[in-house]
This record gives C-alpha cells, sequence and structure tokens, in this order.
C-alpha cells in the first residue's frame, strides 16, 4: 500500500508568493523556500514586508484568484490518483490553497493556516506541527503505507530522503547539483512513469 505526497507550489501550481511579489512590483516577496531552508524565517520575513506595505489576506487571495494549475497539472493528478493514493503536503495555508484545490479537482491537501485579524491583517502564522512534511510522510508509514515523495524546494528534501522513492521535479540547479542521488524531471509524463514503476 503506497500513497504518493506530493508538493504543490512549483510542482502542480506557480509559486504565490512570486505571483503575488509580480502583482504587487514588490520584489523582496519572491523569496521562496528555494532560497530560504527556514520556513518561519522566511514567514515573519514575509509577514513584516506585508505590514509595511499594509497588504493582508484580501489582496493576496485577489492574486490566488488569477492563478491557475501548470498545464498538464490537473490531468496528471488525474491519472496518478487512479492508481494510488495521493496527498499533497504543503507549506501552504489553507486560506491560500483552497481555491487552487476546488481547480485541481479537490485533491487531499495537508497545509497550515494564518492567523488572520479582523482587519484583514495577517498577523501570524500556525504550523500544522514541526517539520510537517517530514513528520506527515514518516505518521503515515507507522501506519502501513509506504510513501514515494516528489518535490521542488528545500523544505521537501525531507520527505523525499524518507520515502522508499524520492523524485525532485523543476527543481533548481543548485538542489540537483548538491542531490544527485534523486531523479530530477522536468515534465508530468516522466514523473508518472517514475512513480507507476515504483508502484508495480
Amino acid at each position: 500500500m503506497t500513497i504518493t505526497c506530493l508538493d504543490l507550489e512549483g510542482v502542480l501550481v506557480p509559486e504565490i508568493w512570486i505571483a503575488f511579489a509580480e502583482a504587487t512590483g514588490i520584489p523582496e516577496l519572491k523569496k521562496t523556500t528555494r532560497d530560504e531552508p527556514d520556513y518561519d524565517k522566511l514567514m515573519n520575513y514575509r509577514l513584516e514586508i506585508l505590514r509595511e506595505h499594509g497588504l493582508g489576506l484580501k489582496e493576496i487571495q485577489d492574486t490566488i484568484a488569477t492563478i491557475d494549475p501548470m498545464p498538464g497539472a490537473k490531468e496528471f493528478l488525474d491519472e496518478l490518483r487512479s492508481i494510488c493514493q495521493v496527498i499533497i503536503i504543503s507549506d501552504t495555508f489553507a486560506q491560500f490553497a483552497t481555491p487552487l484545490m476546488k481547480k485541481l479537482g479537490w485533491p487531499t491537501i495537508m497545509c497550515n493556516e494564518l492567523i488572520v485579524a479582523e482587519s484583514g491583517e495577517i498577523t501570524g502564522f500556525k504550523m500544522r506541527c514541526e517539520k510537517s512534511k517530514l513528520t506527515t510522510v514518516k505518521a503515515l508509514q507507522s501506519i502501513g503505507y509506504d510513501t514515494i515523495a516528489s518535490g521542488d524546494s528545500f523544505n521537501d528534501l525531507g520527505m523525499i530522503q524518507a520515502s522508499k522513492a524520492g523524485f525532485l521535479f523543476r527543481t533548481t540547479d543548485q538542489i540537483k547539483a548538491d542531490y544527485p542521488q534523486y531523479p530530477a524531471f522536468t515534465t508530468y509524463d516522466e514523473l508518472l512513469d517514475a512513480i507507476k514503476k515504483e508502484l508495480n
């Protein structure tokens, strides 16, 4: 019994913060987990910039409404879900992810939650658990599942390393160079074929 665990941003949908940085013209918000491995540090950095510019949840959600899944992502996910169980494990937040899950056909996602004031200001964030991707994969293994994992960033490496098979997808040259033991793919067909081989 195998569950495939996928990252969300950079794998199935574009990076939300990069899209928001482009929409607002604030280049500092383009920094992602590809650049900063410490997620708490990254989020606190982002919240400080939002405060400086008087931006809140509504402005980010307005940008998210314009984001579509990457070309081929929904078809890839539909086919993968027809052959095995799939969970998206993301460090994003429920307030960001829900509109994107609708566009992807409501797959299962495990993510975090923003703390939002009545004014709409994002005052903080609540992580579901520490090292959420690695912790979730280990929890699935503890109840009898094998896991296959794929992602593109530093924060995906824990679940990739802990799984029976792990794949990098549309990652950076630096991560590919640092982790040559993991096959790196750029198309959904390649990733789907690799997962299918592991399932057989």
